[in-house]
């Protein structure tokens, strides 16, 4: 068992809430661009082990690596606190625009919210349940890599650092020299006489280019082949098939001749899109009906190491600490709701009463398959306000921040101390560098997000950051604004076929048999290729096949390097994206 100064240390808290913070504008950028967010916890391990080997002579060990990671991890999961869906969306529909102390303070105390719940949690699901979080068995595997072998873990380092020295340097070419997206050279002929007033829809108008960036080619080589592959299915369907029918049919209006139609294109394909990917994801959630009967019974029998009464579970948060946390995080998440969003008390308690529940959820869930099921944990709380509350946005919207960005959170958190638990680590510690975590998340976030968007109404939903998961928050707060009969036939349409598309392919990925399922599109993937340009769609899919490629071809360096360099791509590209946004607020 390490010692508290050998763990817990200053350096090691510090280096995690600087590059938590750091990368937390990673996710905000990757987040409202193509609505994805990743886990920096091996990100963040590898940069605090190159930092420390170099600069300092006394080794930062395995242990503060360990809590550097926690705390980075936590910091940098800030986006699903909120910044890149639900907080937007409620600009979007009613002009509330938060100030930096007030917007720092609600994602801090969402995601507290879920890191308490996940504190709560970890003795039944890592220690009675011993259920596996692959991902902290990904993080700990590293740790312990990088300090059996020590030079190789700095050929890692240096591969991040380059990697993201590279896409940060392009990026910024790109902006300065101006460089644009390269079109195809192809059109679909239009519907003569049809109400877009164009004979052809060219390439550009429908967004097939080909993008400069770095960052979504690094996407596609970390999500891998099925999604990248899933997501150009939809992309030709989406902008071949549907955009140019909808544009033929009048639901759609074109644009300027020379210029990309997303933004105006968008404003009909988000329907069917946004439809699939709710379907989907409430489908797929649905076949964890074991899952979520054992979350709310438990497990009757301790195991074996719960029974010896281990010290690093008598290095657990006292129960009375634990108890006064739980109770300040949900005052301050109902206070805040009350006073920011005018947000009836009661709704307010209910919305945090339910996300304990859901969390618990989706902790087991992400305990067992890796996947946090966010989005159904918001649109579930978001349906349930939709009937108690329909006209409002703001409750539909900000309780269901809680319950999916505190799900988010419990389910990421559990992870890393899932980490902690097989490498020996004190998870009193782990919790105390989750809460700075947060802390440092939530300062650096909302200050990025206000960089990045300063005008959510007039930037988003376009080309330029196309913000599905905004969309897909939107749209559901205003259907129960606005109630379905107050929608147009073409987006009822919309909504059906798409709904039904998402639930056809969510139902035989989960039954079809195992040599099969990987045959069909993912119907999250194919849903969002509706709400993102098809130029992002065609980059993210690039990256994919290029990473599979290297995979099949190079194993070993793949094994070493595909995903470090994958990271360094995202990193780096997000890092001079927000350096760009705050230069041009600076120069006016």
């Amino acid at each position: 068992m390490a010692t508290s100064g050998s763990e817990l240390t200053v350096r090691a808290l510090g280096t995690g809430m600087v590059v938590g913070g750091v990368l937390s504008l990673c996710n905000i950028y990757a987040g409202l661009k193509i609505g994805w967010g990743f886990n920096m916890s091996v990100t963040a391990a590898l940069l605090g082990f190159g930092f420390w080997s170099t600069m300092s002579k006394r080794p930062f060990g395995i242990f503060e690596n360990n809590i550097n990671q926690t705390a980075a991890s936590s910091a940098a999961s800030i986006s699903s606190a909120g910044l890149v869906a639900p907080i937007p969306a409620l600009t979007m529909i009613d002009g509330t625009q938060l100030s930096y102390p007030a917007l720092a303070a609600w994602v801090f105390s969402v995601a507290l919210v879920g890191v308490v719940v996940g504190i709560g949690l970890r003795r039944q699901l890592l220690v009675v349940d011993a259920l596996p979080f692959p991902g902290g068995i990904v993080s700990a595997e590293t740790l312990k890599s990088m300090y059996a072998e020590g030079k190789e873990a700095l050929r890692r380092v240096r591969a991040l650092l380059l990697a993201g020295l590279i896409a940060a340097a392009w990026k910024v070419v790109v902006n300065v020299a101006k460089i644009g997206k390269l079109p195809f050279p192809f059109g679909i002929a239009a519907k003569p006489g049809g109400p877009s007033g164009v004979a052809t829809y060219t390439a550009k108008n429908l967004g097939f280019a080909l993008d400069p960036s770095l960052m979504l080619p690094g996407v596609g080589a970390i999500i891998g082949l099925r999604a990248g592959a899933s997501i150009l299915f939809g992309s030709v369907i989406a902008w071949g098939l549907f955009a140019p029918m909808a544009l033929d049919a009048g639901w759609a209006a074109p644009g300027a001749a020379d210029k990309g139609w997303f933004g105006s294109v968008n404003k009909w394909m988000l329907w069917p899109g946004v439809a699939m990917m709710v379907t989907a994801s409430l489908t797929s959630f649905s076949f964890s009906g074991k899952s979520i009967v054992r979350a709310l019974r438990g497990k009757a029998a301790p195991s074996a190491e719960e029974e010896s009464g281990t010290e690093r579970e008598r290095d657990a948060v006292p129960r009375h600490r634990y108890m006064q946390a739980l109770g300040f995080a949900l005052v301050l998440a109902v206070a805040l709701q009350v006073m920011l969003f005018g947000i009836p008390i009661w709704l307010a308690a209910l919305g945090v009463l339910l996300t304990y529940a859901l969390a618990v959820v989706a902790g087991r869930v992400s305990g067992e398959t890796n996947i946090t099921p966010v989005g159904p944990m918001g649109k579930v709380t978001q349906l349930l306000f939709g009937v108690l509350s329909p006209g409002s946005a703001a409750t539909n919207l900000m309780t269901a921040n809680v319950t999916g960005g505190a799900a988010s959170q419990c389910g990421d958190l559990l992870h890393d101390l899932k980490a902690g638990l097989l490498i020996g680590a004190s998870p009193r510690r782990q919790a105390i560098a989750q809460v700075f975590g947060v802390i440092a998340g939530a300062l650096f976030g909302a200050a990025g997000y206000l960089i990045l968007v300063p005008d959510p109404q007039g930037m988003l939903l376009t080309e330029e950051w196309s913000a599905p998961a905004v969309a897909a928050w939107k749209s559901v707060a205003e259907l129960f604004m606005v109630g379905r009969d107050a929608l147009q036939d073409s987006a009822r349409w919309g909504i059906f076929w798409g709904g039904l598309a998402g639930i056809v392919l969510a139902i035989a990925e989960k039954v079809l048999p195992e040599n099969v399922r990987s045959y069909v599109p993912s119907p999250s993937s194919v849903g969002l290729a509706f709400v993102i340009p098809a130029t992002y769609g065609i980059a993210i899919s690039l990256g994919s096949f290029v990473g599979a490629g290297l995979q099949r071809f190079v194993p070993a360096w793949s094994a070493t390097f595909l995903i470090v360099v994958a990271s360094g791509f995202i990193a780096g590209e997000s890092l001079a994206g927000v350096g760009l946004a705050l230069q041009k607020i600076i120069s006016g």
